[in-house]
């Protein structure tokens, strides 16, 4: 060990010996040149840490390489490090740790392993691993997870923007949670998530309420899928034409239990799940119940309407579950080839099988029903829930407009106002007969008019 006025000149002289040395700076205490007997050099710190002011061995640490930083650089980088000791830091066990530090990637496999897995279902924990090993995983996987910063999390939202804006705000919230269960674990500080207040993307409202008159034109596709089945929609010019059946059998049949369970859905409200998980022996007829150990918000039970009994009554027995499919053993995965034809044989546009449940609750809540009693039919966990539906129950408006209109009438000229009622009753008439018979002509087209369903048939 030898201590002189290190400068680059000094450094790039240095040259190999038998065995390892350092060469220490006279100016800068603990700011050398270390030297390998094959020659490589290293500029490097030494120091001694005083954790609480206890004293503890010295301890190196390598800044970089001559070859790679300046004389100027490394004494820089040098002053840093000790006056971080100064301060009681230990930059070798910082530097240390930084190394060791779980990134983005290992911290998302324990929290999938440790928490989602095991805590959530099934559906909702597939869905946890889609949006945090899809879509944040390749944007920061490698980068440390303490040091993630809000500005990286922004980006990696941005960039799911054009292409999926919903599944890019589903996959901010999953790595909120996951940042929030790691810092209780310790694999970040507590109180470390860059993903928490980041402005979601605007989403639109998705709920398609059904109109009497769809619920009409759904109820016809569905007799005729189940008994002469839909058309087929032929392109006569393909060549492939002259190998098809003849035309009174070209036409889509499906079975007795996929129309069950499109009418259990409509009268229940059910979510698509419970109905094609459905087992018999959750089936109580003598009470007009479905009691499901197992929902999307835990143990539920369905109240049953005559009319899902009748249509539960009438299912062929086939297996342990109501509604059959090829495998007797497993449920239906879902009902996405047979809903499609259904829906545009209706002439429905943008339904999806989930608005089914919420043209039901449009039912209920038009009809006057109160919002707690729509919350307990749909098996809802909170109120706030149901509360999407409160602006379809006119009913109590209509009944407190009617109650003032009354006491004001009372102070009116009750002949006067009963004319111009009459007036506004015969020119609303008017404007309803005339949408009527625009709504029927439009009806009569769709049931007649051989909406296309597909060229193929498949099995349902």
């Amino acid at each position: 060990m030898a201590i002189m006025k290190l400068t680059r000149k000094v450094a790039d002289a240095l040259g190999p010996r038998a065995k390892h040395y350092i060469v220490f700076d006279q100016d800068l205490k603990g700011f050398g040149v270390a030297v390998t007997p094959r020659g490589s050099k290293s500029w490097i710190v030494e120091y001694r840490p005083s954790p609480g002011g206890r004293r503890i061995a010295k301890k190196r640490l390598t800044i970089g390489s001559v070859g790679t930083l300046t004389h100027d650089e490394a004494r820089n980088m040098a002053r840093d490090a000790l006056a971080q000791v100064r301060l009681g830091s230990d930059p070798a066990l910082d530097r240390f740790a930084d190394r060791t530090a779980c990134t983005v990637d290992e911290m998302i496999d324990r929290y999938l392993k440790e928490y989602v897995e095991p805590k959530l279902k099934v559906r909702t924990a597939a869905l946890n691993r889609y949006l945090l090993k899809k879509l944040i995983a390749p944007a920061l996987g490698s980068r440390i997870a303490k040091d993630v910063t809000r500005a990286e999390v922004e980006r990696a939202h941005l960039a799911e923007k054009s292409r999926r804006p919903i599944l890019a705000n589903r996959a901010i919230a999953a790595l909120s949670a996951c940042y929030g269960w790691a810092g209780e674990q310790g694999i970040v500080p507590r109180g470390t998530n860059p993903a928490a207040g980041i402005k979601r993307f605007r989403e639109q409202g998705r709920e398609r309420y059904l109109s009497t008159e769809e619920w009409e034109r759904l109820g016809v596709a569905i007799r005729e899928a189940e008994t002469v089945g839909h058309p087929w929609v032929v392109d006569e010019i393909k060549p492939t034409f002259k190998h098809l059946p003849g035309i009174e059998n070209r036409r889509t049949k499906i079975s007795p239990h996929v129309a069950a369970a499109f009418r259990l859905l409509i009268l229940t409200g059910a979510r698509l799940r419970e109905i094609l998980h459905l087992q018999w022996e959750n089936v109580d007829f003598d009470h007009g119940l479905l009691r499901l150990g197992d929902s999307k918000t835990g143990p539920k039970v369905i109240v049953l309407s005559a009319w899902a009994l009748a249509v539960l009554k009438e299912v062929p027995k086939m297996g342990r579950y109501v509604i059959a499919g090829d495998n007797l053993k497993k449920p239906r995965s879902d009902l996405k080839r047979p809903w499609e034809a259904v829906r545009l044989r209706a002439g429905l546009q943008n339904v999806r099988i989930h608005d089914l449940r919420h043209s039901f609750a449009s039912v209920g809540a038009g009809s006057g029903l109160g919002l707690p009693i729509i919350g307990k039919l749909l098996g809802h966990a909170q109120l706030s829930t149901t509360e999407r539906y409160a602006h379809l129950d006119s009913d109590p408006l209509r009944r407190a407009a009617d109650k003032i209109g009354a006491k004001i009438v009372a102070a009116l000229d009750v002949e006067r106002v009963s004319d111009s009622r009459d007036r506004i009753s015969a020119k609303e008439h008017r404007a309803f007969v005339g949408d009527s018979e625009r709504l029927n002509k439009d009806a009569a087209q769709v049931r007649g008019g051989g909406i296309p369903v597909g060229t193929r048939e498949f099995k349902i």
